[in-house]
């Protein structure tokens, strides 16, 4: 499967990796889902009402391809979301307490993007690419603990957003914490944050009054960021202002995994699974990534948008996709 190049490869997508050579990711243990973190599950989550919103998009910006229309209206129940996405620290603590072992540890590598290779890593590059995405490198001993390859670390980036981490990992995470993965439905309506049809969380200007609302890329892709916005790669969590819910960077920073499976039109139909607490198509061989990241940029993919969306398979692991649970009410 392969998606947009800015929106992350998949495990099958670099021509030259040998799949047959990497053993397949365990399934999660048990004991990850039968041990609890003793942290309050709602800690750090705000409340997202019950009510109906419009999702979805369908302006000129929005990639009509990929299923953001048709503009819809869906009822979604009470919930809570995370403010932001889980980061390094709690991430951290999970792995402590419970000894998972992430797909990108079990298989031996990762993608990270070209500029954030850590030098150390070179030798650890695979000689292989992402066919039309030569900026992304398939990196022997790059996880979540070295999201730059061998020699690089989390010390100083406890607050940053996890990486490397695959839907699995994700799943197995929420499961430890007492909460889940949102819907794309529940995942949008917090996303927006109360406003009706905007483009990004905070209304439809980018950049309002000069200032940058989210970490994207600025400069010329894929050799010249300018950080402008302040980070090249990951940004801490809360480096930027809340929606109108109290909700940071849904747009940009890092892609995050949703529950449901990549569909471009299950959802166009009128129904009552379609449009009251959706769920998604029942199976597929991808799960919806929602938000952007720090490598979207206006000039090839601007899914920084509120209503766009990708997809990756549930293996997949790269240098610029995480995630957020939630907890019901």
């Amino acid at each position: 499967m392969r998606m947009s190049s800015c929106c992350g490869p998949s495990r099958d997508t670099a021509s030259t990796v040998d799949a047959a050579a990497s053993p397949r990711p365990r399934a999660p243990e048990a004991a990850t889902a039968v041990l609890r973190s003793r942290r309050d599950p709602a800690r750090g989550t705000v409340p997202v009402p019950a009510g109906a919103f419009w999702m979805g998009g369908d302006d000129p910006d929005a990639f009509l391809d990929d299923g953001e229309g048709p503009v819809r209206r869906v009822e979604v129940g009470e919930f809570r979301i995370d403010a932001t996405a889980v980061t390094n620290a709690r991430f951290a603590a999970f792995v402590k307490a419970t000894g998972h072992v992430t797909t990108a540890e079990q298989l031996g590598w990762s993608y990270v993007f070209h500029l954030l290779l850590h030098p150390d890593a070179r030798r650890h590059v695979q000689d292989a690419h992402v066919p039309g995405a030569e900026w992304w490198l398939a990196v022997d001993g790059a996880t979540w603990r070295a999201p730059g390859g061998p020699g690089s670390d989390i010390g100083d980036l406890g607050n940053h957003p996890v990486v490397h981490v695959s839907w699995h990992d994700a799943v197995a995470y929420a499961a430890w914490s007492g909460q889940r993965l949102p819907t794309e439905a529940e995942w949008e309506k917090a996303a927006r944050g109360g406003l009706e049809r905007a483009t990004y969380p905070w209304g439809d200007e980018l950049t309002p009054r000069g200032r940058h609302r989210c970490n994207i890329w600025q400069g010329r892709f894929p050799d010249r960021n300018t950080v402008d916005d302040g980070w090249l790669g990951t940004a801490p969590v809360k480096s930027f202002a809340g929606n109108g819910l109290g909700v940071h960077e849904t747009s940009g920073n890092v892609w995050e995994w949703v529950a449901d499976w990549w569909s471009v039109d299950h959802h166009v139909p009128e129904s009552e699974e379609t449009r009251r607490d959706p769920q998604g198509p029942v199976s597929g061989i991808a799960r919806v990534q929602r938000g952007g990241s720090y490598l979207c940029h206006v000039s090839y993919c601007n899914r920084y948008r509120v209503a766009a969306r990708t997809a990756n398979t549930p293996d997949s692991t790269t240098g610029h996709a995480g995630f957020r649970c939630v907890t019901d009410v």
